[in-house]
C-alpha cells in the first residue's frame, strides 16, 4: 500500500504493544540484515494494532533510529482489525485502468467500510479458468481507514522518517517465510494432559519429514497446497498463502500479550515482568520442577493453558472461515513465528489441539541472531524486503 520506488536501504518497521522492531535490509544477490534494533514501548502507546499515543511512539522511533544509526527510509506494517482484506474473483481484464475500475466497483460490496473513507490497494495473486472456459483472475484487495493511518503517519513524521510504503504485516510475514525451510515442532509431552496424549493428529504430525518452503509462484494451477502462517505476538496475525501469494489474512486481537495481561492482573505484576514469567514457566515442565514463587508459577501456568485454548479457537476459526470461501485451496501445515514461539511448549500445544503439522519459521537472514531476537524481527525483516 502507498508504495513508491526507492534507492536507499529500507528499514522494515513493526510496532507491537510492548516494543518496536526495526530491521534494515540490503540486497546484493540475496537479502542480508545490515542493522536492526528493538526498543520497548510504554503501556497504552499502541493497542490492538493501532497507535493511541503518536507523540510517545514518535519519540521511541526517534530514539531507536538514532541509537541504531538506521536508514530513515522505512516501510511500516499494519496489523489491525480496521484493515479489511478480501479476495475477489473477476473476469480477466488486460487494461489496468479498467481493471482498477472493476475492482473498486466490486469492492463496494465486500469491504466493510465506505471506500471514500479508506485507502485502497490491490494485487493480482492468481489466474484460473471458469466453468465455461472464460479466463479469470483472483485479486487481493486491502482497505484501511484513513483516520487510523493518520496517527501512524504522525508518529513517523515526528521521528523524521521517510515512509516508502505502508504494508500489511501479514504480507511481510509471508515474504519473510515463504521459500524458507522451517524447524518442525516435536509433538512433545504435556504436563497437564489427562493421562498419555493420544490426539488424532499427533502421530501423523510426528511422522512428517521436515518440509521445505514452497518456491514463489503466481499461477494457481501449478503450485502446491497452501499454508497458514501465524505470528504469535501482541495480536495474532494470520495469513493463508500459496507460495509467496497471500490468499487470505485475518487479525485476532488476542495474542500472547493478552495472556501476559491476564497474568499481570492476577498477580499485580508489570507487563514486562509477566512476559518474563510466561517464558520461564511455559507449558512443558511440571510446575513442581520450576524455580520461583510457587503461586506465581501456578497462575502463570493457568494463564498459559487458558490462553493456548483461546489461540487454538482463533486458529481453528480462521481455517474454517478460509475453507468456506469459494475456490479455497486446502491448507496443509502451519508455520508459526513471533515472540510467542519462544514460550516453551506453546507451539506443541497448538499443534496437538489443531491436529495440523507445525513448524517454526526463522528466516535464514536472521540465523546469526539469538532466537528471541530473530523471533521479534521476523515481521520487520519481511516488511523490508522487495514486494
Amino acid at each position: 500500500m502507498l508504495s513508491t520506488k526507492k534507492s536507499k536501504p529500507v528499514v522494515g518497521l513493526d510496532v507491537e504493544a510492548g516494543s518496536v522492531a526495526a530491521t534494515e535490509v540490503g540486497v546484493n544477490g540475496h537479502a542480508a540484515v545490515s542493522k536492526f534494533g528493538i526498543v520497548p514501548l510504554g503501556a497504552g502507546v499502541f493497542r490492538e494494532g493501532e497507535v493511541t499515543d503518536p507523540t510517545a511512539l514518535g519519540d521511541a522511533l526517534k530514539h531507536l533510529f538514532s541509537k541504531g544509526k538506521l536508514s530513515k527510509t522505512v516501510r511500516v506494517g499494519l496489523a489491525s482489525q480496521r484493515v479489511a482484506v478480501r479476495t475477489l474473483r473477476l473476469p480477466h481484464i488486460d487494461d489496468r485502468t479498467e481493471l482498477e475500475t472493476a475492482i473498486r466497483f466490486q469492492a463496494q460490496d465486500h469491504i466493510p467500510m465506505p471506500l471514500e473513507n479508506a485507502v485502497l490497494d490491490w494485487q493480482v495473486v492468481g489466474h484460473s479458468t471458469g466453468e465455461n472456459g472464460e479466463r479469470q483472475i483472483d485479486v487481493v484487495v486491502v482497505a484501511a481507514r484513513r483516520e487510523m493511518l493518520g496517527s501512524l503517519i504522525e508518529a513517523i513524521n515526528r521521528a523524521g522518517l521517510r515512509p516508502v510504503g505502508i504494508d500489511l504485516s501479514a504480507f511481510g510475514m509471508v515474504r519473510a517465510l515463504s521459500g524458507e525451510s522451517y524447524e518442525p515442532v516435536d509433538p512433545g509431552d504435556y504436563v497437564d494432559a489427562p493421562g498419555p496424549v493420544d490426539h488424532p493428529g499427533e502421530q501423523r504430525v510426528a511422522e512428517q519429514p521436515q518440509a521445505e518452503g514452497v518456491a514463489e509462484e503466481s499461477t494457481a494451477s501449478d503450485i502446491g497446497p497452501a499454508r497458514l502462517y501465524c505470528n504469535l505476538g501482541d495480536v495474532t496475525n494470520l495469513a493463508v498463502a500459496r507460495g509467496a501469494s497471500c490468499l487470505f489474512t485475518r487479525i485476532s486481537p488476542f495474542g500472547v500479550e493478552g495472556i501476559a495481561q491476564k497474568l499481570a492482573e492476577r498477580r499485580e505484576l508489570t507487563l514486562e515482568h509477566a512476559r518474563q514469567w510466561l517464558a520461564h514457566v511455559g507449558l512443558e515442565r511440571p510446575v513442581a520442577e520450576i524455580e520461583g514463587d510457587a503461586e506465581t508459577i501456578s497462575v502463570a501456568r493457568k494463564s498459559l493453558t487458558e490462553g493456548a485454548a483461546r489461540l487454538v479457537d482463533e486458529l481453528r476459526l480462521s481455517l474454517e472461515y478460509y475453507a468456506a470461501q469459494e475456490g479455497a485451496v486446502p491448507v496443509e501445515g502451519i508455520v508459526a513465528c513471533g515472540p510467542g514461539t519462544m514460550i516453551p511448549g506453546l507451539a506443541q500445544r497448538l499443534q496437538r489441539d489443531l491436529g495440523q503439522r507445525f513448524g517454526i519459521g526463522r528466516p535464514q537472514a536472521l540465523a546469526h541472531l539469538d532466537r528471541l531476537t530473530a523471533a521479534r524481527l521476523t515481521l520487520s525483516f519481511g516488511l523490508a524486503l522487495e514486494e
